[in-house]
């Protein structure tokens, strides 16, 4: 009887079902899988067939069985799903199976305005062809259905009002690398396209957000991460806030430094007035970031930094705890405490720590990033003057309150500017770093802006990528992987739009890039080393020195070609000063893995011909965009064999790469005994990366007495983590005994997680 139920198809046209059909494209789909059953995906999917079901009704049904499959035992259901959600996608795109010539796709696109015109207009129909022909569908098979839905929800060109579909994988692909490359001459170009094409493509190199969604489309914003210095003023903190709501509206994320801002009681105008202080303006900033939605992309999310001895730091510390009233709570903001050497040695020795307001105590604020011995000496000055307000606290008990909300909320995060200016690429008497990003992985110079036209403000861009890890054969792979990555970031910081001149003008000096990794566990396990008992250390210094090594010689070779950048003068670069001479030497003490690179060549041809890029690393937590090459995410160990991942497209189920080879060799988060191995880790990559590191802590309480983690422990692993010269520590993660799920919401849906 069913046999004569019609379906209504795609077009709207109506035939008998076939059920053969519908079997077919799970046989299909499960072709070359190993423990799979395409019988037990028809049977679990119960579909309920009634006169006139939609074919998209059955396939989405489908889709949803083989997805609902997926576990350790049968890993592989995770791309019969995939399979399924692509045949399914295409169809809808191109209502064939079959994707479009290219250069048919291109012209149609760019006709409706959702391609930028550039594509036909800087490439020719023989080019075109060329580049159709380089381009391999199958590659789609490739994906996992974590990474199809990702790419549905985020990354395909789509009217996001209809829900229609324009592209496919592959063609997104490959018309970035041709928007990357589209200004190199003509008889190179070509080969340049093909090579982004096929690293992307096959996962050796991972994009982030805002160029897989945006490169291509005539919106020109691509850089992930935004940092904005915001001054002591009305109009800068105005400046501010309109600079965040451009920015938020264009993908990217937000770090906020507002430590500058006076503390509540201050004399305004010779005390014609008292300041409110810095709760309402932070107010004033999570209105603006959660103003724009980032067109269906994302929502807003930024970082709002701070020193520890701002005078409010008492009630700044407590502001997303879910305690307290509105007026005295601003949660949706995150946090960054920014600490130093001298804040350490309080606690370290029993002392206090003096809480001033910034513009009360002249120099001090500056010389907190720029000079350390200074900002001692007039902070000891200051705390002796008595004409000067002040509060004191014993360290240990401000300390205290920043681990428990840490701790409590998970997004109070660190920063010690000390080791972001001593350890970095800058000056910091003339471009001191005094913030950081969304995600605590860049660490770049800002200055505050007067109004939103001030072309001597500098808010920082950095746009990221990240290498596969598990996805290189060899090390040696990374030279060329390096020279593309540079090559194409280094093109798109000119071929993106700057809504503000502050941001344009920062860029064209420095141009900042921040290549980090993902598949990092994976790397691990198949390297049989783990993060707890520096079997690793070796590893990760040998392969860490050659991603700094490569992409320094990257950029020198680019430098060369087109010049260095124009403030090159402002790194320790061009004193002939490099990331290996200025680590903390106490990683020494953990690793003894010599150098292997031509380190002192490299130095004299940096010297001599500069670098394109200030800038060249920063490790990203790699959230969303791991999920497209199938990779554990950054650098951090796996909560499970397979992760559960929330996200607005619902709940995604993702295997551990080579779980059915592999499984003894991965080392999950919660049987890492303590935070140790991995900080050593942390502190052996940052003696390489240029810019700082999306870090965590972890914390199981069913390990300490009393099922609760001892105040001791965690100070104990913030100095540890200073005194391995880690500049940043972002998220504080405690084990709930809830069954482990990573939601897709912190630093990538606001931007910069790659």
């Amino acid at each position: 009887m069913q046999q004569d139920l019609m379906v209504t198809k795609r077009d709207g046209r109506r035939e008998k079902i076939d059920l053969e059909k519908i079997h077919r494209v799970v046989i299909w789909a499960a072709n070359g899988l190993d423990q799979v059953s395409p019988s037990e995906v028809e049977l679990k999917a119960h579909i309920q067939f009634y006169d006139g079901i939609k074919t998209s009704d059955i396939h989405e049904t489908l889709i949803k069985s083989a997805a609902d499959l997926i576990s350790e035992n049968a890993p592989d259901y995770q791309y019969l799903a995939a399979r399924l959600a692509i045949f399914h996608l295409r169809k809808r795109a191109f209502d064939s199976f079959d994707a479009p010539h290219l250069f048919d796709h291109v012209t149609s696109m760019v006709e409706m305005g959702r391609y930028d015109r550039h594509l036909i207009d800087d490439y020719s129909r023989e080019e075109l062809n060329q580049l159709n022909d380089a381009i391999d569908h199958s590659r789609d098979m490739n994906f996992s259905y974590a990474a199809v839905k990702q790419l549905e929800g985020k990354y395909l060109v789509q009217n996001r009002v209809t829900g229609e579909i324009y592209e496919s994988p592959q063609i997104l692909y490959m018309l970035v690398a041709a928007c990357l490359f589209a200004s190199y001459p003509t008889e190179t170009r070509l080969g340049y396209v093909k090579r982004f094409y096929d690293a992307t493509s096959l996962f050796k190199l991972s994009l982030p957000t805002p160029i897989m969604a945006g490169v291509r489309t005539p919106t020109r914003q691509f850089s992930s991460c935004v940092l904005i210095e915001c001054g002591d003023s009305l109009d800068s903190i105005n400046a501010t806030a309109s600079s965040i709501v451009k920015y938020v509206s264009q993908r990217a994320g937000i770090g906020i430094n507002a430590g500058r801002i006076r503390a509540i009681g201050s004399p305004i105008r010779n005390g014609e007035a008292f300041h409110t202080g810095c709760i309402p303006f932070y107010k004033h900033f999570q209105t603006a970031v959660k103003s724009c939605s980032q067109g269906g992309v994302r929502g807003g999310a930024a970082t709002l930094f701070y020193p520890i001895w701002h005078l409010e730091v008492e009630s700044l510390l407590v502001l997303k705890n879910n305690r307290g009233v509105e007026e005295n709570r601003v949660r949706h903001l995150d946090y960054g405490v920014q600490l130093n050497k001298l804040m350490y040695q309080r606690l370290i020795k029993g002392g206090n720590i003096t809480l001033f307001s910034p513009h009360e105590v002249p120099g001090l604020y500056d010389a907190f990033f720029a000079d350390q011995d200074e900002f001692e000496r007039l902070y000891e000055m200051y705390e002796q003057d008595p004409a000067i307000r002040k509060t004191t606290i014993k360290a240990v008990e401000l300390f205290g309150l920043l681990a428990s909300e840490r701790a409590s909320t998970g997004r109070i995060y660190i920063q010690n500017v000390d080791h972001c200016n001593t350890h970095s690429p800058f000056d910091p008497s003339v471009a001191p770093i005094k913030q950081s990003n969304l995600c605590l992985e860049i660490a770049l110079p800002t200055k505050a802006m007067n109004d939103i036209k001030d072309e001597e403000g500098e808010i920082a861009l950095c746009t990221l990528s990240a290498f596969n890890l598990g996805a290189l054969n060899d090390i040696d792979e990374l030279e060329e992987l390096s020279d593309l990555i540079v090559r194409a970031l280094d093109n798109l910081l000119d071929y993106q739009d700057y809504p503000i001149i502050a941001a344009q003008n920062a860029t064209d000096n420095r141009r900042t890039l921040g290549v980090g990794v993902t598949n990092f566990a994976y790397y691990l396990a198949k390297n049989q080393t783990r993060y707890s008992d520096g079997s690793a250390n070796g590893l990760v210094h040998r392969t860490f020195e050659a991603i700094q090594y490569y992409m320094l010689k990257a950029s020198n070779q680019l430098a060369k070609e087109k010049g260095p950048c124009l403030k090159f003068q402002e790194t320790t670069y061009a004193k002939g000063i490099l990331p290996i001479d200025t680590y903390k030497r106490e990683v020494d003490e953990f690793c003894e893995e010599p150098l292997h690179y031509f380190w002192e060549t490299l130095r004299e041809d940096i010297r001599e011909f500069g670098l394109r890029n200030s800038t060249l690393t920063a490790l990203m937590p790699c959230e969303t965009s791991s999920q497209i090459t199938n990779s554990t995410n950054g650098i951090e160990p796996p909560r499970g064999y397979v992760s559960v991942k929330a996200s607005k497209d619902g709940i995604m189920k993702q295997v551990v790469p080579d779980y059915t080879q592999l499984k003894d060799s991965y080392e999950l988060l919660w049987d890492i005994p303590n935070n140790e191995g991995y900080l050593q880790l942390v502190g052996i990559m940052q003696k390489f990366v240029d810019q700082s590191i999306s870090a965590n802590t972890n914390y199981d309480p069913s390990n300490y007495p009393g099922d609760k983690v001892p105040m001791k422990q965690l100070l104990k692993d913030l100095l540890t983590a200073y005194k391995y010269g880690v500049k940043t520590l972002y998220y504080h993660n405690t084990r709930d005994g809830a069954k482990d799920q990573q939601d897709d919401d912190g630093c990538e849906s606001g931007a910069c997680k790659l």
